[in-house]
């Protein structure tokens, strides 16, 4: 360059170069619900932006001020309380790294209906630094009377979406947040203030929090009743099934991207468990038949997006790779044939909820990668 750059700027942009985005489904009549999926093939590293954290509304994006919100805590409480933001802001805080993912994330591939890129296939999981105070100390703060037991959480989107948590889990390492990667939420996120509830189906952690309400048992919602539910192969349904267990996926090289030429490379993706800790990866560049020990990238934390990596020499040849994780509790990623087998074929009101069965790419010897 020989002549000046650009002046500064209030708030930074991203380099004019680079076109990572959000993938939107077409358009529909109910705009203002529906889902946007994250572009994990182009992430670096286990933090998601905000900017392209995946999306999931059922009543638009609500403008709210933070100068008038507020949360009421109510019901099986000694004292009830309505705490506004700066009061929030003054109680002690933390910051974590979780994953929140969609309940229906990938749960297409269920059906055998493959997504073409992993943005496709798994992109309603995203993984971000969140900010706020613990739960925990918000119910010290009113006083749990003797027979609460679970408490409902309500946004003040227009859907008043909410759902019921259990109170062990709500006092174990649920977060009232209202920061998002070292900054505000994004109003997508929830802004001024959400709930976050590590490694559970994403549709829990309510966004836009506005009231929660202590009580002894769930309040058998619209969206814990009759939707969010798991239907198995005999007709009954999964209720308040909310952990999302051990996954992975590859997302260099993964479908639609183009392998240059025979040789080096590293295979690269992302795994995760809300049952803790990622302990190790196994990756398979023959459709499943060998397997090899990926590299886990520092940090591993609970809860979170772990990043593995695999060096791999391309002979030109056709090859099938894929990735299983197993978490700390010793649960592995099953294949989808296991997953048909425990659960059939049955779609619930929401389709397919909780689907992590590994997820195969196909390299053609021109170096095409496309979904198997």
């Amino acid at each position: 360059m020989r002549t000046l750059g650009a002046a500064r700027r209030e708030y930074g942009e991203r380099s004019q170069f680079e076109r990572s985005a959000r993938l939107f489904p077409p358009a529909s009549s109910t705009p203002m619900t529906g889902a946007s999926r994250s572009p994990l093939q182009d992430q670096f590293g286990i933090i998601t932006p905000s900017a392209l954290h995946f999306e999931r509304h059922h009543s638009g994006v609500p403008t709210i001020d933070p100068a008038t919100h507020e949360l009421a805590i109510h019901g099986l409480v000694e004292r009830p309380q309505r705490f506004t933001m700066s009061l929030l802001k003054r109680l002690p805080s933390v910051s974590r790294i979780h994953f929140i993912e969609c309940g229906g994330n990938a749960g297409r591939e269920h059906r055998g209906n493959s997504g073409a890129t992993v943005q496709q296939s798994h992109g309603l999981v995203s993984c971000s630094e969140w900010t706020g105070v613990r739960l925990s100390t918000l119910l010290r703060e009113v006083g749990l009377k003797p027979a609460a037991r679970w408490v409902l959480a309500e946004g003040a989107d227009a859907s008043r979406h909410a759902r019921s948590i259990p109170l062990a889990k709500a006092l174990e390492d649920v977060l009232v947040a209202y920061g998002q990667n070292g900054e505000a939420l994004r109003p997508e996120q929830g802004y001024p203030l959400r709930l976050l509830v590590p490694g559970w189906e994403g549709n829990v952690s309510v966004k836009w929090l506005h009231r929660l309400h202590v009580i002894d048992q769930p309040m058998m919602t619209r969206d814990e009743a009759a939707s969010y539910t798991d239907l198995m192969p005999d007709g009954k349904a999964r209720a308040f099934s909310f952990e999302m267990e051990s996954n992975s996926v590859i997302t260099s090289p993964s479908g639609g991207q183009q392998v240059e030429g025979r040789g080096w490379l590293e295979i690269s993706g992302l795994a995760w468990s809300g049952r803790g800790r990622i302990e190790q990866v196994d990756v398979s560049t023959d459709g499943g038949r060998t397997w090899r020990q990926a590299e886990l990238q520092a940090p591993v934390l609970s809860k979170a997006f772990t990043r593995f990596r695999l060096p791999w020499r391309w002979d030109g040849q056709e090859a099938v790779l894929v990735s299983r994780s197993r978490d700390e509790t010793g649960y592995v990623q099953p294949t989808r044939e296991a997953i048909v087998a425990a659960r059939g074929m049955k779609e619930g009101p929401d389709g397919f909820n909780h689907y992590n069965g590994m997820k195969p790419w196909k390299i053609t010897r021109e170096g095409m990668v496309t979904h198997v």
